[in-house]
C-alpha cells in the first residue's frame, strides 16, 4: 500500500510544472540579436520586489548573436541546455527564434506588434509559449514627428532608417511612412541589413537631402548608432530616437514607452509564468507611460534651439 502511494506522489510531482514548487534557484535566460544584455536594472528591481534576489535565488544566462541572426537557434538551445525556466528576448527575431525552438515560456520585449507579426494569435490571448509588452511604436509615430517639427518648424521630408531583415522593424518602418504621409510630409525609406549598407544610406541622404531622420531601433541599427549620430552632426540634421538610452548616448531626442515601466511589467509577467502561469493566458500587454528626452548638448551642438515649450513637455533633458 505505501509503495501504490509513493508511486502515485512520484507521479504527481513529474507531472506538475517546476514552476509550481519553490526551489533553490530560477534561470532567467535573456536573448538578443546584438552584444549579450546586461539585464536591466528595473527588470531586476522589479524581481526582487517579487522576492527573486540575482545571488541568492535568481541566476541570469545572457546570449547574443553579434548581430547574427543566423546563430539565434543555436543560443536558443544553449538557454534550454542551461535549464532555463523563462526566456525574455529582445526584438522580433529573438521572440521568432525563442517561440520556434523551445516550449519554454518566453517574454518578448521590442518585438513590434507582434500580431501583424504572427508571434501571438490575439493580445488578450496570445497563445503557445509567448507573450510580453508591446513598443506600440506605430501609434507613437506622429507624436515623434509632431516634435521633430517642433524641432524643425521647415520639416517636410523626413528619412526612415530601419532593420530590412526584421519583419517587425519593416512593419513599423510601414507605419512611420503611413503617419508621416498623413502628416503631409515626403518619406525618404532607407532599409539596412548589415552594417556596410550605412554607408549606401548615407550617400542617398547625400543625393537627396532630408529634412529629419527618424530611425527604427533594433539591434542593427544600435549597434551603428554612432555612425547615425556621426552622420546627423556633420549635416546638422535632427533625428528622432525611440528609445531613451541613444539619446544619453549622444542622439537628439527620443519618445518612447518608459523602458522602468516595461520592464517593471515584464519582472511580473515572469513571476506570473514561475508560479505556474501559461504565458498562452497572460494577455500581451501594452504600456502607459511615455518620455520625451532631449539632448541639449546634442542640440547645441547641431545649432539647434528647442523652443521652450518642448523642452518644458520633456520628461528629462539632459544637459
Amino acid at each position: 500500500m505505501r509503495r501504490r502511494v509513493l508511486l502515485a506522489s512520484t507521479a504527481a510531482v513529474a507531472t506538475t510544472p517546476r514552476a509550481v514548487f519553490a526551489r533553490d534557484v530560477y534561470r532567467i535566460g535573456i536573448l538578443g540579436a546584438g552584444a549579450p544584455i546586461v539585464p536591466d536594472a528595473s527588470l531586476v528591481r522589479g524581481l526582487a520586489n517579487a522576492g527573486y534576489a540575482v545571488g541568492k535565488n535568481l541566476v541570469f544566462e545572457s546570449r547574443g548573436a553579434e548581430g547574427r541572426p543566423d546563430r539565434l537557434p543555436d543560443l536558443v538551445a544553449e538557454l534550454v541546455v542551461a535549464r532555463v525556466d523563462v526566456i525574455v528576448t529582445a526584438g522580433y527575431p529573438a521572440a521568432l527564434a525563442a517561440r520556434r525552438g523551445t516550449a519554454v515560456p518566453v517574454v518578448a520585449t521590442n518585438s513590434g506588434d507582434p500580431v501583424a507579426t504572427g508571434l501571438v494569435e490575439t493580445l488578450a490571448r496570445p497563445g503557445g509559449n509567448l507573450t510580453g509588452i508591446s513598443d506600440v511604436s506605430a501609434e507613437l509615430t506622429p507624436k515623434r514627428l509632431e516634435f521633430l517639427k517642433m524641432v524643425a518648424p521647415g520639416l517636410t521630408r523626413v528619412a526612415i532608417l530601419w532593420n530590412a531583415d526584421d519583419l517587425g522593424m519593416t512593419l513599423r518602418s510601414r507605419a512611420s511612412e503611413t503617419g508621416a504621409r498623413a502628416l503631409g510630409l515626403t518619406v525618404l525609406q532607407l532599409g539596412v541589413r548589415q552594417p556596410d549598407d550605412f554607408d549606401d544610406a548615407f550617400k542617398a541622404m547625400d543625393a537627396d537631402k532630408p529634412d529629419a531622420i527618424l530611425m527604427v531601433t533594433d539591434s542593427l541599427t544600435n549597434l551603428n548608432r554612432k555612425r547615425v549620430f556621426d552622420y546627423a552632426a556633420k549635416h546638422r540634421l535632427p533625428a528622432m530616437y525611440e528609445i531613451d538610452r541613444l539619446v544619453r548616448d549622444g542622439g537628439l531626442m527620443s519618445y518612447g514607452p518608459d523602458t522602468g515601466e516595461s520592464f517593471e511589467r515584464i519582472a511580473a509577467l515572469i513571476d506570473r509564468i514561475l508560479k505556474g502561469r501559461k504565458p498562452a493566458d497572460l494577455p500581451f500587454e501594452q504600456p502607459t507611460r511615455f518620455k520625451l528626452v532631449i539632448n541639449a548638448k546634442t542640440a547645441t551642438a547641431l545649432g539647434l534651439a528647442i523652443p521652450p515649450t518642448l523642452l518644458a513637455r520633456a520628461d528629462e533633458v539632459i544637459e
